[in-house]
């Protein structure tokens, strides 16, 4: 798994308990997993069709750096499957694990359109 992005747990990314809010963990993941897959089918006319379920193993708090990686699982006629896990930077403890994004290609009516990348 490529690790390519990096976030600095700040206070507008903590909960009422003082770790890093779920909400927003899950934004940063939609975020790069669409880049992730922006750039494998060189495309940006993609949407998240679906997002199996989250694994929350772990936490982070204030002043944490995170890293976020993504990885291809397979390639669909219209579609792109991911795997995406964010975890520490320094002791590269898992904080989520999510095994299975989706992207779809769409036309510029928002429908379905093959992407003619074969893997």
């Amino acid at each position: 798994m490529n690790f390519r992005t990096r976030k600095l747990i700040k206070y507008e990314d903590l909960n009422a308990k003082g770790t890093l809010f779920g909400g927003q963990v899950l934004k940063w993941i939609d975020e790069e997993a669409a880049i992730f897959c922006m750039c494998q089918l060189f495309t940006k006319s993609i949407v998240t069709k679906m997002m199996s379920e989250v694994n929350f193993v772990s936490s982070a708090k204030l002043g944490d750096i995170v890293e976020i990686g993504c990885e291809l699982v397979s390639l669909g006629n219209t579609s792109i499957t991911i795997s995406c896990e964010v975890r520490n930077k320094d002791t590269k403890q898992s904080i989520i694990r999510i095994d299975k994004i989706v992207f779809v290609l769409v036309d510029e009516n928002g429908k379905p359109k093959p992407h003619g990348i074969t893997k």
